[in-house]
Formats: structure tokens, C-alpha cells, sequence
């Protein structure tokens, strides 16, 4: 391969404002033929950043490439079979000391040529840029299409895990994600609408502000979930089947759960301060202990709901279907 020759005149620059450099000779330069590309620089800049390198051995001034068993091509650029879209930022890193990558050129790559030519000062920098990259890759979100794409490649068989996984902000919107572990998973603003939740784990899962209007969620487990501020108008929690969704211990300050079918919750010390609530079904629900202070139940069905020990100061009861066992308890709420 023919690498060519650039043209290097100043011609229609006056000589005054030419820049004036040192001549070198021609046994200076170097051309390397890296796996087809060519790449023409000095010997200096292959020799004079790391001496023990291979390159700074090859090039070295008492040394010949030809001694290193390199062939040349028919403009005389010695051959290396190496990739040259890889080898572009290890000279660039030569010439000038600084680690630049282009858009689309992988690390490690880089990383790999670093390594074969002996740059060790350069691979140490590319492998903490690896290792931060990884990082940022980890912690940040999946996609929905992440999410479709697991779920697709998933048989009937297997338990997908989306268990400590970040999906906040994600759009799931519709789909159907029944009987996957999401516990400890973060769904800050996940937009979860009309999808289907049903026996879904999200114990301790992180759904803060996050959208689940219209949703499935029956049999779900949400024990000490984190819902403060999250708009869940119109799901259905009521299994036929009789499994019941248990919600004990979330916090769900602020919740918009209005039109919600929520027969025989368990929300069990939930606190549901600030909620919205109304004309809820929570016929058999469990509300023992829970925080229900300034609580909107108005035109909800209690009928047999337990709410023995909850907070009432300032809950809204307009309206409600009253448990007979908790005339009592609401009288010295008022």
C-alpha cells in the first residue's frame, strides 16, 4: 500500500509570518502501516515519552524495526498488524501526553494496544477510564427497551430479576411485568400506567413520585416500599383468587389513590398522611397502626376494614360506608 506524501509547503504565506522550525532529516520520520492506515510521525515522539516501551525500542536510534522482524510495504512504512482505529489515540497520547478519544472509539480497545506496545504509563490512565465507564454504565437507568428486550429473551420458566436495578424515570407503560423481582429497585418517576403488576415483588423498591394510574397490582408485595407523592389512580388490588396485596409498613405520605379497588389490603402501619384516598374500596382492608392523618376517605367502603390503632386526626369521613366496629373509634377521632 501506497501511503503518499503530504504536501508540507507554506506557499501564499508571507516569510514573515511563517512559523520557522528546526529541520530534521529525512531518517526522523517514520512512517507505520497499522493494519492498512498509514500514520507518519517522528522518531522522537515514538521514543522520548516511554523509553522501555516497544515502540521507544523499535525506533530507538541504534536500533533498526527490520531487527524486530517488521516488514516493510512498498513505500517503505513498516508493517504492523495492529488496529489502526485503535493505534490513532496512542499516538495522539505520543505527541502530546493527553488521553483523547473520538466519539464511537471503545476504551478498551485502546486499552488492548496500550497494552501490546508497552505504554504502561497509558494503559494504567485507560484502565481507570474503563473502570469509570463501567461504573457510569451501572448505575445509570435501563430503558424501556432494556426492559422489552429481558423480558422477550425470558421463558416462562425463569424469575426475571430486576432486583437493586435503577429504572427511574423509565416509561413501562402497558406492559406486562407480572411476578418480576423489583425489590430494592429505584422507579423514582417510572412510569408505570395501566401496566400489569400482579405479584410483583417490590419490597423496599424506591417508586417515589412515580406514575401507576390504571395499573394491575394484584397479590403485590410492596412491604416498606417507598411511594410519598405517587399518583395511583384507579388500580385494581382485588384478586378473585383471594391473594392480597400487601402494602404493610410503605410510606405513601401524599399518594393519589382515588377509584382504587383495594379489597383486604394489608397496609399495616403505612403512613398515609396527606392522602387522597377517596371512594376507595377497602372492604377488609387492614389500616391497624397506620397514619392516616389528614387522610381523604370520603365515599370509601370500609365495610370490615380494620383500622384499630390508626392516626385519624384530621381524616375526611364524608360520605363513608362506616364499619359498624369503628363508631367508636370515630367518635373520639371527632
Amino acid at each position: 500500500m501506497d501511503c503518499g506524501k503530504r504536501d508540507e509547503t507554506c506557499s501564499g504565506i508571507p516569510a514573515k509570518g511563517r512559523l520557522k522550525f528546526r529541520p530534521t532529516s529525512s531518517a526522523d520520520w517514520i512512517t507505520l502501516n497499522i493494519g492498512g492506515q498509514c500514520f507518519t510521525t517522528t522518531r522522537s515522539t515514538l521514543t522520548r515519552s516511554d523509553p522501555s516501551s516497544m515502540l521507544a525500542r523499535m525506533f530507538a536510534t541504534n536500533q533498526s524495526a527490520t531487527t524486530w522482524g517488521n516488514s516493510v510495504d512498498p513505500s517503505g512504512a513498516y508493517l504492523i498488524d495492529r488496529s489502526p482505529r485503535h493505534f490513532e489515540p496512542i499516538l495522539n497520547y505520543l505527541r502530546h501526553g493527553q488521553i483523547v478519544l473520538d466519539a464511537g472509539v471503545n476504551p478498551v480497545g485502546v486499552l488492548e494496544e496500550a497494552r501490546f506496545f508497552g505504554l504502561q504509563s497509558l494503559a494504567e490512565q485507560l484502565e481507570s477510564l474503563v473502570e469509570e465507564s463501567r461504573r457510569d454504565r451501572d448505575q445509570a437507568p435501563l430503558s424501556r427497551r432494556d426492559v422489552i428486550e429481558a423480558l422477550i429473551t425470558t421463558t416462562a420458566h425463569t424469575e426475571l430479576r430486576f432486583q437493586g436495578i435503577n429504572l427511574s424515570g423509565v416509561d413501562l407503560s402497558k406492559l406486562d411485568l407480572r411476578f418480576i423481582n423489583f425489590k430494592y429497585s429505584v422507579l423514582q418517576g417510572a412510569n408505570l400506567a395501566q401496566a400489569n403488576l400482579s405479584c410483583c415483588l417490590l419490597e423496599r423498591a424506591d417508586l417515589k413520585a412515580a406514575k401507576l394510574d390504571g395499573a394491575n397490582l394484584l397479590g403485590v408485595k410492596m412491604l416498606c416500599a417507598n411511594l410519598e407523592g405517587a399518583s395511583l389512580k384507579g388500580c385494581n388490588f382485588e384478586d378473585p383468587a383471594g391473594s392480597r396485596a400487601n402494602m404493610e409498613g410503605a410510606n405513601m405520605k401524599g399518594v393519589q389513590m382515588d377509584g382504587s379497588q383495594m379489597v383486604g389490603v394489608n397496609l399495616r402501619v403505612a403512613n398515609l398522611r396527606n392522602a387522597n384516598l377517596q371512594n376507595c374500596d377497602l372492604r377488609g382492608a387492614v389500616l391497624a397502626g397506620a397514619d392516616l392523618e389528614n387522610c381523604d376517605l370520603s365515599g370509601c367502603d370500609l365495610q370490615e376494614a380494620n383500622l384499630r390503632g390508626a392516626n385519624l386526626k384530621g381524616v375526611t369521613f364524608d360520605l363513608m360506608v362506616t364499619p359498624l366496629h369503628m363508631s367508636q373509634t370515630m367518635s373520639s377521632a371527632q
